[in-house]
């Protein structure tokens, strides 16, 4: 049985999208593999992952609410299925053929009528001992993106290998896909029986470790080399992103851990604000000085009064 989601993140089930957010980030900065170099972070952070894609979203947060570990066999629209009245007298019991989720009605209907979810789901599982079509399972497999791909979105064929031998997909890849983040293709999942349909094949991306940016949800989070005098004088630099090169203005005294935001330069959301890129000013000095480089070193260190080691 999987972790409850809410307790991967540390949260109430009550809890608002802000408080969910607001976990998810403070413990995705905890376990990130590239801060944190415990073997287990990584799959650590994938749970994170899993768990805010889920209860960041409204709709699929409301069927895990009501279905637990087997919301993802239920359809999005049950609700319209079902009609406005849903009450709460239907519970999940178990997994009918197919892998999908079999559900009885407790006491009264939903809407006084005694009507079930069998009968409000046309009777994918037979009735009365009879058996009917029977849906195929829905399957997943894993899709590893770097953090470019990722960005942009695009076309990927991937190549899978099954029961049946290896099978090639043309994946369309949303543009700001994040970890954890599953994409669906459906009917190509398993095979229905007797007139069933076929189930969906869900593709879980991963998003590959990356040298230059590290994410945080949609946050990207990058280095910004600058040299003594940019940083002392200020200066307007540029900064890497996944979708190319920005400028960014560092503000003149900025020290090393400085972090200057661009806004909406990082993950794109489709469904609301896109993520923001931050880059932290790291001071490199030249590792060779020229005589005159060394002259001009000297004589600021003999006239500057700044103690970087003084309290205050």
């Amino acid at each position: 049985m999987a972790r409850d989601y809410y307790d991967v993140l540390g949260v109430q089930r009550q809890a608002s999208a802000d408080d969910i957010q607001q976990a998810f980030r403070k413990l995705a900065r905890k376990y990130h593999p590239d801060i944190n170099k415990d073997p287990q972070a990584e799959e650590r952070f994938k749970e994170l992952n899993e768990a805010y894609s889920v209860l960041s979203d409204p709709k699929t947060r409301k069927r895990y609410d009501r279905f637990g570990d087997d919301f993802r066999q239920i359809p999005e629209d049950w609700e319209e299925r079902v009609g406005a009245g849903v009450g709460a007298g239907a519970r999940a019991q178990g997994r009918g053929r197919g892998g999908r989720v079999r559900f009885t009605d407790y006491g009264e209907g939903f809407d006084g009528s005694g009507i079930n979810f069998e009968d409000l789901f046309g009777g994918m599982y037979g009735r009365g001992g009879r058996r009917g079509p029977v849906p195929g399972a829905d399957q997943e497999a894993e899709l590893q993106l770097g953090v470019e791909e990722a960005y942009r979105g695009g076309h990927r064929s991937i190549t899978l290998a099954g029961p049946g031998g290896q099978r090639t997909y043309d994946v369309n890849i949303p543009r700001g896909v994040v970890d954890g983040q599953r994409i669906r293709l459906a009917g190509e999942g398993g095979r229905g029986s007797d007139d069933g349909p076929p189930g969906d094949l869900y593709l879980r991306v991963r998003i590959k470790p990356d040298t230059r940016f590290r994410l945080e949800g949609r946050d990207i989070h990058v280095a910004l080399p600058v040299t003594p005098w940019e940083a002392a004088l200020g200066a307007t630099v540029p900064v890497p992103t996944p979708g190319g090169t920005a400028k960014v203005t560092v503000p003149k005294g900025s020290s090393s851990g400085r972090r200057l935001r661009l806004r909406g330069e990082g993950m794109p959301n489709p469904r609301g604000a896109n993520g923001n890129l931050y880059a932290e000013v790291r001071i490199m000095v030249p590792p060779e000085l020229g005589d005159r480089e060394r002259e001009l070193f000297e004589e600021l260190a003999a006239v500057s009064t700044f103690d970087p080691r003084k309290p205050g």
